[in-house]
């Protein structure tokens, strides 16, 4: 393996490490600024080093979720489904990492599931999502339902 390669998933091993607990912190206080930055901070490293090590498929999920932290970081209210999604990108982050330190390759595939919900909660998706629950109940799981939420 690479030496840079080996680096690489070295250090974004412990810096995944070191965010555990923040992530079990950030489930139970989703506004605490401290948690948020220091989780953007981790996947702006992760895509940053991605794109320089030619990752592609890594670096679109982390910046998909970089895209969304920063837009937490600047004051948009963060959701419960907002955590949950936070929370099953970074497992498929640390997934995709175990499989390029397995393989020495990055995995085969894509993430839209996980980048089209990102990309519509960061242009504002929640809030519609919100209003529609709360608004018409019915509609929302219909919607959610289709995936249009």
């Amino acid at each position: 393996m690479d030496d840079i390669l080996k680096e690489f998933l070295a250090e974004t091993s412990d810096q995944m490490e070191a965010v555990g607990a923040q992530l079990v912190q950030f489930e139970r206080d989703p506004s605490d600024g401290r948690i948020i930055a220091s989780i953007f901070r981790l996947v702006h490293s992760i895509k940053g080093t991605c794109g320089f090590l030619g990752l592609p498929r890594l670096e679109t999920l982390a910046h998909a979720v970089e895209n969304l932290m920063s837009k937490f970081r600047d004051g948009m209210p963060v959701t419960a489904e907002a955590v949950t999604l936070v929370l099953l990108t970074i497992d498929r982050i640390k997934d995709l990492l175990g499989q390029l330190e397995a393989t020495e390759a990055e995995p085969e595939g894509e993430d839209r599931d996980l980048i089209g919900q990102l990309e519509f909660l960061s242009e504002g998706g929640g809030a519609v999502a919100e209003a529609v629950a709360e608004a018409c109940p019915q509609l929302h799981v219909l919607l959610t339902e289709r995936a249009l939420f």
